[in-house]
């Protein structure tokens, strides 16, 4: 990877911070640009997310959300002309320059994606502790309680208690997903990058992940990329609004609290989107 990095914030990205008082700061962007092979797909972002809160990227489809999300856990490192220039800090850290390996930066920073991943052929209980287990862990008694701890944080222990050696293939949709932010909470991440993880789900297991990711926020800091304005504004404290620019890069217009977002941005962009006039 090749990161490059530029001075000072983009005059044209409004960052609205003067009605909050700052909490400690789990993760900070400066400048972050991400290409492939040569064309730019978002560019001069910079934004600190702070800790056990839920940030939201908001914007419409190609804006560089995804793009910017798998950025924060270095899931563009194997892409072939892949480049992320600038800054992302983890806790003071920058996770691209440095020490930090891909692996050591994907137990601090989880994962889960679009539709539920859990490997078919193992069971709830092994889904579970599989991190653990490539990461060395071995002792018994140990799985075992994080494997419930995990589960009863996702709010799946009361179903699944009974059948944890069931193949993970016969849970739900819902069950799954959560069955995939049990498996990222058994690392006891620092943050979870969630990209879009109900939008397969139906109303109801949408609105438990929902309620599930309001509380884990007490524990553990979110960021999530999410299309639906509804669900932005009831699960998040912050949004970082995304554009795609003149040159089709995803841009970032506008970072605040929620409220602020959806109720006076500093950008008629943004209230554009967020009242669904274009998007």
């Amino acid at each position: 990877m090749d990161q490059n990095i530029t001075e000072a914030n983009s005059p044209e990205v409004l960052v609205a911070t003067e009605s909050r008082t700052p909490g400690s700061v789990a993760m900070s962007l400066r400048n972050v640009a991400v290409s492939f092979n040569g064309k730019t797909a978002v560019r001069d972002c910079t934004f600190d997310v702070e800790s056990k809160k839920v940030t939201s990227l908001i914007g419409p489809s190609g804006s560089g959300k995804t793009t910017l999300l798998r950025a924060l856990n270095r899931l563009h490192d194997l892409t072939p002309g892949a480049k992320v220039n600038g800054q992302i800090l983890l806790e003071g850290t920058d996770i691209y320059r440095g020490d930090m390996t891909a692996t050591e930066l994907r137990t601090r920073v989880g994962m889960v994606f679009q539709r539920p991943n859990p490997f078919p052929t193992m069971s709830i209980y092994d889904n579970v502790i599989s991190g653990l287990r490539f990461n060395g862990v071995k002792k018994k008694s140990m799985l075992d309680e994080i494997a419930e701890r995990s589960l009863r944080d996702a709010a799946l222990w009361e179903s699944v208690e009974s059948r944890l050696k069931v193949s993970a293939g016969n849970l739900s949709g819902g069950e799954q997903q959560r069955l995939c932010i049990a498996r990222a909470l058994a690392l006891d991440p620092e943050v979870l990058l969630m990209d879009e993880p109900t939008s397969a789900l139906d109303p109801i297991a949408t609105l438990r992940i929902e309620e599930l990711l309001v509380t884990l926020k007490q524990r553990v800091t979110i960021i999530i990329v999410t299309h639906n304005m509804q669900q932005a504004s009831r699960i998040s404290d912050d949004c970082a609004f995304l554009l795609m620019g003149e040159d089709r890069a995803g841009e970032l217009i506008e970072f605040s609290t929620t409220q602020k977002i959806f109720n006076d941005p500093k950008d008629s962009r943004t209230l554009d989107y967020t009242l669904g006039r274009f998007g």
